[in-house]
């Protein structure tokens, strides 16, 4: 160090080591994603393309596959965007409102966190079954709900429910009311305050709470193995599919809808990183 308080040139300057006790601690958490997340996950893909391409594109003249792809991704296409319009309502609700019956109102959406989603698709069954409560008023408009598709859609948006909402209340709460107020005062209503103002200060939340829906959504198997019948070819999605097609023996078929499930999250991420990169354009904002 020279006199005027200066590194001199040409010394190399020393670096903060890293202690044994954290390179332990990444090694550690390497392991542990490695055992739990990362070797299950290339031998997925392993038995998937054991025996070349071939026989994994064979799973494509399966009728009782491809449905199964379109009953997982039509299930996802209506269970999100409900829990989507859902978790804004409660967030906002949540968030810009104090009332009596709000630390309930908290807890109710935290409930499918706590509760087996066996034990949904069973509430379910209980409710709108040939005996619970509204069947018999089900049976007489001739509308089936448990064992065809809008009990599937109920089931998968009932354990995907929360996450939309508790990614995007604390976004809320952290943004304030500040910007809002300034939108009314400037004139603007309450649709172009919300899509302006609000939208942008939370389209992170949001997104991620979307992500994490369509994930949980198209991976549900518990809830929609109790409400579905597991019936191929009718009412079988693609995780229901994976589990009947192991017990059959048939694990090249498995593991390719194990591929194809993971597909759909990778396609997930994409559309996420998409979107940020859209988010990043500057708008200026005018009523």
């Amino acid at each position: 160090m020279a006199s005027n308080g200066k590194p001199e040139l040409g010394r190399p300057q020393s670096r903060p080591q890293i202690s044994w006790g954290k390179w332990l601690l990444i090694g550690l958490a390497l392991a542990y994603l490695g055992i739990v997340v990362y070797i299950p996950t290339v031998n997925v893909f392993v038995q998937a393309f054991s025996q070349g391409v071939g026989p994994f594109l064979g799973n494509f003249a399966n009728h009782e596959f491809v449905h199964a792809i379109k009953m997982t991704v039509l299930i996802a296409a209506l269970a999100v965007p409900m829990n989507t319009i859902f978790g804004l309502c409660a967030a906002w609700i949540v968030a810009r409102h104090q009332f009596r019956g709000r630390a309930l109102l908290l807890t109710i959406l935290d409930l499918p966190f706590s509760i087996s989603p066996v034990v949904a698709g069973l509430m379910i069954i209980l409710l709108y079954g040939r005996q619970g409560w509204f069947g018999p008023l089900l049976q007489g408009a001739d509308i089936q709900i448990v064992f065809a598709y809008p009990g599937m859609v109920l089931a998968t948006a009932f354990v995907a429910m929360p996450f939309v909402a508790r990614e995007v209340i604390p976004v809320l709460e952290e943004l304030g009311t500040d910007q809002e107020q300034a939108a009314h005062t400037l004139g603007a209503n309450a649709w172009q305050t919300f899509w302006r103002v609000t939208l942008p200060g939370i389209r992170w939340g949001l997104l991620y709470g979307v992500v994490l829906t369509n994930a949980r959504s198209m991976g549900e198997f518990g809830a929609v193995s109790a409400v579905s019948g597991n019936v191929a070819g009718k009412t079988q999605t693609l995780t229901l599919f994976v589990e009947e097609a192991y017990k059959q023996y048939q694990t090249q078929a498995s593991y390719g809808a194990a591929v194809i499930l993971a597909g759909l999250a990778l396609v997930s991420l994409a559309l996420k990183a998409l979107l940020e990169s859209k988010t990043h354009v500057p708008r200026r904002v005018q009523f």
